[in-house]
Parts: C-alpha cells; sequence; structure tokens
C-alpha cells in the first residue's frame, strides 16, 4: 500500500457485490425453457400395430416414475383418457420385493416400471417366461445384456448399443427405431404363416399319394402312380411349390391375429379343416378312375393311368392357390403383385405338358386329346369351390390331435392299472410267503 492511501472499507465491497446482483423486483417473464427427449415419430404408431397384432407391451426404465409415466403416455402405452389402475404402473424396488407368487399374480397387469434395476429387468422376462409368454426385449445398455440374453428375442440398437448388448441379443435394429420392431413382428408372421401354408400343401400331396398307391396295390397288385411318377410329383411340388408359397409377402390382415404360444401345434385345426377334405376328394376321384377309369371314359389301361397322373399334378396345382390363405375364402387377392407365383405356375404346367406329350417313355404316359386334357382341368378344378366352402366350417379352439393325446394317457393308465394288478401277489401267494418265512425262522 503507498503512502498516503487510505485502507479500503469492507462495507464498501459488500455494496459493489450487492449492486452486481438482480433485483428480485419489477420483473418480467419473458419466457421457460424446457429440454425433452422426445420419442420417435413413429413409435407410438409402432406400438398400436403391436398392440392391435395382441403383443402386450412393456416399459422398463431406470427414470422415475413421473418421468416414466410421462413417455408411456406420449408413446401410447398408457391411455391419457383413462385412470391408471392399481398396479400398472410401479416401481422397481415394488418389484423386487414381492414374494414370488406376488410377482407371477401382478406381472400381467405391470405397464410401466421406474426406478428399475438390471435384475428387475431380468425377473420380469423370466417370471413372464414360467408363465408361457413368448417375451422379446429391446435394450441398448450394458445392463441390458441380461434381460437381453434370458429372453427369447433380444433386440438391440445399433447406433447406441453397446457392444455388450449387441453381442447378448438376437438381432441388432441399426436404425434405432421402434417402428422396426413391428418389421419384424409382421414378417416374423409373414415366414410362419408362409411355412403352414407350405406344410398344408405338402401333406395333401403327401396322404393321397400314400392312400390312393396304398389301397392300389393292396387291392389289386397294381399301383396307378410309378415311380418315376411319384418322383416327378415330389420334384415340382417340394420345390416349385415351396418357392411359390414361401415368397408370398406380409399382408395387413396379419398384424390383426392373435399371437401364436409357444405350446399351440404348428398344424392348426384351420389346417387339418383344409387339407382333409381337398386329400379325400383326391383320392376318391383317382381311386374311381383306377377301378372305374377304363368304363367310365372308354379307353385303354395306358390312358387311363395317364389320366390319373395327369389329373392328381393339376389338383396340386390348383390346390396350390388354396394354398395362398389359410383362412380367407378370396385366395386370388393380391395374386397380381405376386409374378414369381404366377411364374411358377407356368412352369409347372409346362413342364407337366412336357412330361405327358413328349416324355412318354421315361414317364410311361402316352399322349392325351384335347378333350381328355379338358376332363383333367375340369376334375382338377373342382379343388377351388371345395376349397372355399371348407373354409365356410367354423374350427374347434382345441387342438385336433390333442384327443389322440387324451385317449392315449387313457389307455396307458388302464395298462398300468393291469400292470400294478398283475403285480400284487394273490392270495395264495402271500400265504406261500408266510409259510416260506416261517420255515426260515424255525
Amino acid at each position: 500500500m503507498e503512502p498516503g492511501e487510505s485502507k479500503p472499507d469492507e462495507d464498501d465491497d459488500d455494496k459493489s457485490t450487492t449492486s452486481k446482483n438482480l433485483s428480485e423486483k419489477n420483473l418480467t417473464l419473458l419466457g421457460i425453457v424446457g429440454m425433452k427427449d422426445p420419442c420417435r415419430p413413429g413409435a407410438r404408431k409402432a406400438i398400436q400395430s403391436c398392440r392391435a397384432a395382441g403383443v402386450d407391451i412393456k416399459m422398463i426404465t431406470g427414470d422415475n416414475i413421473f418421468t416414466a409415466k410421462a413417455i408411456a403416455t406420449e408413446c401410447g402405452i398408457l391411455d391419457p383418457d383413462e385412470q391408471v389402475a392399481d398396479g400398472e404402473v410401479i416401481e422397481g424396488v415394488e418389484f423386487r420385493n414381492y414374494t414370488p407368487e406376488e410377482r407371477m399374480l401382478k406381472i400381467d397387469n405391470i405397464r410401466v416400471m421406474g426406478r428399475s434395476s438390471p435384475l428387475d429387468k431380468l425377473l420380469m422376462v423370466q417370471c413372464l417366461k414360467q408363465k408361457g409368454h413368448v417375451v422379446a426385449v429391446t435394450g441398448d445398455g450394458t445392463n441390458d445384456a441380461p434381460a437381453l440374453k434370458e429372453a427369447d428375442i433380444g433386440l438391440s440398437m445399433g447406433i447406441q448399443g453397446t457392444e455388450v448388448a449387441k453381442e447378448s441379443s438376437d438381432i441388432v435394429i441399426l436404425d434405432d427405431d421402434f417402428s422396426s420392431v413391428a418389421t419384424v413382428l409382421r414378417w416374423g408372421r409373414c415366414v410362419y404363416n408362409n411355412i403352414q401354408k407350405f406344410i398344408q400343401f405338402q401333406l395333401t400331396v403327401n396322404v393321397a399319394a400314400l392312400v390312393i398307391n396304398f389301397i392300389a396295390a393292396v387291392s389289386a397288385g397294381d399301383v396307378p402312380l410309378t415311380t418315376v411318377q411319384l418322383l416327378w410329383v415330389n420334384l415340382i411340388m417340394d420345390t416349385l411349390g415351396a418357392l411359390a408359397l414361401a415368397t408370398e409377402r406380409p399382408s395387413d390382415d396379419l398384424m390383426h391375429n392373435r399371437p401364436v404360444g409357444r405350446t399351440e401345434p404348428l398344424i392348426t385345426n384351420i389346417m387339418w379343416r383344409n387339407l382333409l377334405p381337398q386329400a379325400f376328394y383326391q383320392i376318391t376321384i383317382l381311386l374311381t378312375l383306377q377301378f372305374r377309369g377304363r368304363s367310365i371314359f372308354n379307353v385303354d389301361e395306358e390312358v387311363k393311368n395317364t389320366l390319373i397322373f395327369n389329373i392328381f399334378v393339376l389338383c396340386q396345382v390348383f390346390n396350390e392357390f388354396n394354398s395362398r390363405n389359410l383362412e380367407k375364402k378370396n385366395v386370388f387377392k393380391g395374386i397380381h403383385k405376386n409374378r414369381l407365383f404366377l411364374g411358377i405356375i407356368v412352369v409347372t404346367i409346362a413342364l407337366q405338358i412336357v412330361m405327358v406329350e413328349f416324355l412318354r417313355d421315361f414317364a410311361d404316359t402316352v399322349r392325351l386329346s384335347l378333350v381328355q386334357w379338358g376332363i383333367c382341368v375340369a376334375i382338377a378344378a373342382v379343388t377351388w369351390p371345395i376349397g372355399w366352402v371348407m373354409k365356410l366350417v367354423p374350427v374347434m379352439e382345441k387342438p385336433f390331435l390333442s384327443y389322440f393325446k387324451v385317449l392315449a394317457f387313457k389307455s396307458g393308465t388302464k395298462l398300468d392299472e393291469v400292470r400294478m394288478s398283475e403285480d400284487e401277489p394273490t392270495p395264495i401267494q402271500q400265504k406261500d410267503e408266510r409259510v416260506s418265512k416261517e420255515t426260515k425262522k424255525m
């Protein structure tokens, strides 16, 4: 401090500091700025699509319960117009403290869980699987890895997801958009439905061919369909038929079907309803031609066998249209969009014409007249109205094959009772055993 200068007063410092602060009086509110991490534009629509498809959406987050409710409402998991029921929105600590019985009882009602830990997510997945549900989990963090691995289907995020989450998942969503989950669901149902279509189509072919050849061989000692012809049918129906039915693109109707449980049979009652009448019709027609074809059409044995072979193949071609849709009566809807299906049908018919008309020595066939070709087409085309009529018949919810399991269980129980009765000693045997024991003691 220089000589002559006065020491600064501490009160002056306090005054200067106070003058720099804003006064809390006479202020005007210009606006409020808030920060928000909004949901993606397609998330709400994707959740609605999943819920319409029968998929129950649950949100498990580490955010507090109020933030979780706000996000769930914005996404469409919670309805803003409905009162949230008790047990639908809970915290992770509450779920964690449930007893196993309470957890299994209340888990279906839970829609939002806030303040959750990785253990809560894992418990949620395990409980849902124990109740028989097929569980899919989405996640992007390392703490989501246990739940992703435990779930039936784990979906991780490709952009924000960690490497641990990606390695623990089954599917990586490249665009981190929940709408891709709805796309996965749509295509998954399409693949499953196409597999069912092909199984129905293939079972019809195999059942008809097996029964026709077996009955003809047992009754007459001769089979109408030769080995080469059966190989030809399997070749064009297994390869071309599978290619035609497996390339059907997903439709909007698939997203309105209920989910398929893990214990439901692959061959449903609807498929049995569709394939058994078709197989019965083909068996009836071809066996009638086998035993009365020569007198009905006034032809020789070779022409009769060729007619049987040709009608059998054409029946499968027409039945391929019926297999395009397992439930809808209009099997021609959207067929113009599937050019591959139409191309395969044309190729199949062309190959059959070559087989009958030009490869006579190889296929054991003879040439047919135009009238005979027309008769073959007319008989085969009856499969269309049969398929249309049969789709009007309602089906039972209980699986068809489950009745055979019940019968087998009952018969097995009776056999066990007989075996137990056989194992029980008779009164004479019991008396002999007592005598032998007394003799040993003596």
